[in-house]
């Protein structure tokens, strides 16, 4: 149960089986880290979003403190590679002030059988699915769209340098990278029942424009990894889960991003596969919020066309990758068992936008 005084925190549930932790050999540690931490072991809770890295909420008396961790049986670092994620934000903190504190990263396996960070938990209000969580007029809404673009051109804008930050990415190249890198982790995780994406990966290998710039990226900028200021809704105090985090394209991070921004007048099909309360009244469309980013950057919108396929591209080899972890009996995660689904629709849509390009 919640510890006196403290109000439950919306999405987090009691822990899966599967993904469960020793929690008195987490807090001995977290004690070896941090001084003054509250008597008593904590509660703990597992947030359900999410599908890569796992979140957990550990509940002491007087204080909130968030985990992450690889999903469990995890071997392939590279992939969740939890000092690269802390060291992200702890570099980011005194230039770019929406992350969340970092407090102690355990490379020690023997305690729970991975590595894991902690880190301090950002009260506010986190957007979901079907709702923003705040009662705002459509104005309002719209003013909302203007902060949370400004936030990504403001992460943009940050000089990797004074970030600590300079030798996260591998420079040039990124966009010619990045479109070889997904095709092959697409032809490496596919199965039966999705389809190649040959004309797609060929479209995109013969479209790709040059870098416009290098630049910190997110590569998960979503409304649902935002925190909004529970006294100014306009107000983005914190930005999530930074697994993705490079230094990269800045246009490449807004097609990403826009990938699932969907908005009202969408497909049925699109709709059904929306994770974030992009099509209330009031929201920008996908073009709008493409005009309003590079009018705020001075970066040209020319190839945008590339920019949206690829953020689909990028989307539907994400699903791919999770679905085949269930395909395989890799994760029992009964959300996982339909990502091929979109993984299907995806293709459609890219070839769609490709042939009114053309």
């Amino acid at each position: 149960m919640t510890p006196v005084g403290q109000t439950p925190v919306e999405g987090a549930r009691p822990v899966r089986d599967e993904d469960a932790f020793d929690v008195a050999a987490v807090d001995a540690w977290l004690r070896s880290q941090r001084v003054g931490l509250p008597v008593g072991p904590p509660e703990v809770r597992q947030f359900s979003g999410g599908a890569s890295n796992l979140t957990y909420l550990l509940r002491y008396r007087g204080l909130d403190l968030v985990l992450r961790r690889p999903p469990v049986g995890t071997k392939a670092k590279s992939a969740h590679d939890m000092s690269r994620e802390y060291r992200i934000q702890a570099g980011l903190a005194p230039v770019f002030p929406a992350v969340p504190t970092m407090v102690a990263h355990c490379n020690d396996e023997s305690v729970i059988g991975s590595e894991f960070y902690v880190m301090e938990r950002i009260t506010g209000v986190i957007p979901r699915r079907s709702r923003l969580g705040i009662d705002l007029t459509p104005e309002q809404t719209r003013k909302l769209c203007h902060t949370v673009i400004d936030t990504l051109v403001e992460l943009h804008r940050v000089d990797p340098a004074a970030a600590g930050l300079a030798d996260l990415g591998r420079g040039d190249g990124y966009v010619e990278r990045q479109v070889s890198g997904w095709t092959a982790r697409y032809s490496k995780a596919k199965t039966w029942n999705v389809p190649g994406y040959e004309r797609v990966m060929d479209w995109l290998e013969a479209n790709r424009p040059a870098d416009v710039g290098i630049c910190v990226t997110h590569n998960d900028f979503r409304l649902d990894n935002l925190v909004l200021a529970p006294d100014d809704p306009h107000q983005v105090v914190g930005v999530l889960d930074w697994e993705l985090a490079t230094l990269g394209d800045p246009l490449m991070d807004l097609g990403s991003a826009l990938a699932y921004w969907v908005q009202a007048d969408d497909d049925r099909a699109f709709r059904k596969f929306r994770l974030q309360p992009t099509d209330v009244s009031g929201m920008l469309t996908r073009d709008e919020v493409v005009r309003y980013y590079c009018d705020r950057s001075g970066l040209d919108p020319a190839n945008w066309t590339f920019y949206e396929v690829f953020g689909l591209f990028r989307l539907a080899v994400i699903a791919q990758q999770i679905y085949y972890r269930y395909h395989h009996k890799q994760t029992r995660n009964p959300r996982f068992k339909n990502l091929w689904l979109p993984v299907n629709y995806l293709e459609l849509r890219c070839r769609r936008i490709i042939g009114k390009g053309n």
